[in-house]
Order: C-alpha cells, then structure tokens, then sequence
C-alpha cells in the first residue's frame, strides 16, 4: 500500500481451533514494486538536513558572477603583460571575443535564413508566385493551387506573414 495509507489491515482471522491463519496478499500487493529490493540505492545513505538547496536562478547568478570575476583576472593580467609600445600580446585576444554558452550576446549568423515548406515543413527550395507559400516539390504545388484562396491565407498566418493573395 502506498505510504500515508490511513486504511488498517484487517487481522488475521482465528480458525476454529484458535489459530491465525495467515492473510493471503491481494493481487496488487504481489505486483507492488514497495516491497522489491532496489540495488542501486544506498541502505547507509542519509539526508544532510543543513545542507540548503538552490534554485536555478540562484545557481546562474553564482555562474555569472564567477565568469565576470575570472574575465577580470584576466584582464588585469593582460594589463599587467601589455608591452611598452601598448599592443597586447595576441593570446590574449581571441580569449574574451570568443562566444559562450553563457553569453546571450553573438553575432548573426552570415548564413541565408533557411526557409521551410508552408505544408510538409520539408525545405522549400520553391515559392508560388500567386499565393506566396513555399513549397517543397511538384506534389506539394500541385496542392497548393487547389487550395482557396481563404486556406491559403491560413497557411500564410500560420507562418506569421500578413497574407496578401492576388
């Protein structure tokens, strides 16, 4: 049963000689996973109650501000290794412009938006020109120019375009 069960087992009922006789388990019982051992846990293991756990943002913020503290190490090394004419030596350089996980703040990619079929979700090299949706093959153009004019203005919407049909 499971735990916090308020419900009582009933006792073993006496036989007619006074003895108990012994309970037979029910069919939920003798598929119950309760009572089977479990080999990966540690029968020795017991919780810390002191020790406090910590949200994620509590755990981000500690990141953020370890990552800015080791940034201005280096940075105050950089300073310290400047030479004389004030060139930083090039090891430095790449260190701090290089993106991170952490870091929200990327460059764009130099890569073409990729653009996907209005119907399949399938690449679309292909666009119609009457109605504005991209499409993936023949099959699919074949489709889209038996489509109303109100469908295809669904679909444009779905993509987020002000739909516009001629």
């Amino acid at each position: 049963p499971p735990k916090g069960s308020t419900r009582k087992k009933p006792s073993a009922a006496p036989s007619t000689d006074g003895t108990a006789t012994p309970q037979i388990p029910t069919l939920a019982e003798q598929l119950s996973i309760l009572s089977s051992p479990r080999p990966f846990k540690n029968p020795a293991y017991t919780k810390n109650a002191s020790r406090r756990t910590k949200n994620l943002k509590a755990v981000l913020g500690q990141e953020r501000e370890r990552e800015k503290l080791e940034r201005e190490r280096r940075r105050a090394e950089r300073e310290e290794a400047m030479e004389i004419d004030g060139a930083p030596p090039a090891r430095f350089m790449a260190e701090d412009d290089m993106p991170s996980y952490l870091f929200i703040e990327a460059p764009p990619s130099v890569l073409p938006q990729r653009r996907y079929c209005d119907i399949t979700g399938l690449e679309a090299p292909y666009t119609d020109p009457i109605t504005g949706l991209r499409f993936h093959d023949k099959s699919i153009y074949d489709l889209i120019k038996s489509l109303s004019a109100s469908a295809a203005k669904d679909y444009l919407a779905a993509r987020g375009v002000n739909p516009i049909v001629k």
